[in-house]
């Protein structure tokens, strides 16, 4: 069994990646577990198997400790850790080939409080990677690209699990700027140069810092484009993906 953690800003596409991802491994003849670990969605476009709200309800806590819904958000974020025995049973139960887990829409409510380590650690002692998502439209400008890459260092410093960066929403800009944010992935020089261009003093100098510093941990941000709406990029992220876990082996 895998586990794939699908992480990213708000907006960035898990949801709709851990749907079509989800049915682009069934065609493949893969069991899928689809895990929803976000206790305030109303909605999602899959079906989960295993569901976070069935342990945990935002709208009781609101009105049991008379908290509006971030508070009863950050409570509710805390409080998956305390069911995690009765989520681990649900999936081990299920005993998929591929878990995939779609993290709350607000990432700082996963990766940054004590018990988002907790659940990855606990969740199974399976195989686990993480999805980070750069959301392609949002990566366009070199700004919002350092910054992503900042958060995606900060996400992986927390869990120290193998990470793997996708480009979500690739249908959605010209494919001369899809090479561009690719290229910065690769080139830490194409990246200054785009900041260079365009940033004021202080953020230039504040961005050729958080490159710097990153290219110096040795961490690398090799991009994968994918479309959830469209299924295109699967095929490679699925191969980066088997490279973690089985060293190119299909699932058998």
């Amino acid at each position: 069994m895998y586990l794939i953690f699908i992480v990213g800003t708000a907006g960035s596409g898990k949801s709709h990646l851990t749907a079509a991802f989800s049915d682009w491994l069934k065609l493949k003849k893969q069991n899928v577990t689809c895990v929803n670990l976000d206790p305030g969605v109303l909605r999602t476009p899959y079906t989960p198997e295993v569901d976070v709200r069935d342990f945990i309800s935002i709208d009781d806590l609101m009105e049991k400790y008379e908290l509006g819904p971030n508070g009863a958000l950050v409570m509710a974020a805390d409080l998956i850790a305390t069911e995690i025995d009765s989520i681990k049973k649900e999936i081990e139960e299920l005993n998929s080939d591929y878990v995939l887990i779609d993290t709350p829409g607000q990432m700082e409510l996963f990766a940054f409080r004590a018990s988002g380590p907790y659940i990855v650690n606990e969740l199974t002692t399976d195989p686990k990677a993480m999805v980070y998502l750069f959301d392609a439209p949002f990566c366009i400008d070199p700004m919002n690209y350092a910054s992503n890459m900042f958060l995606a260092t900060a996400v992986h410093s927390r869990f120290l699990v193998p990470q793997v960066y996708a480009l979500s929403k690739a249908d959605l800009i010209p494919k001369r700027e899809l090479k561009k944010i690719i290229d910065w992935g690769t080139r830490t020089d194409a990246l200054e140069n785009a900041i260079e261009a365009q940033a004021s003093d202080t953020k230039r100098l504040l961005s050729h810092g958080i490159t710097r510093l990153i290219s110096r941990i040795g961490l690398s941000f090799t991009l994968t484009p994918i479309s959830s709406t469209e299924e295109t990029g699967f095929i490679n992220l699925h191969a980066i993906l088997m490279r973690i876990f089985a060293g190119g082996e299909e699932v058998i």
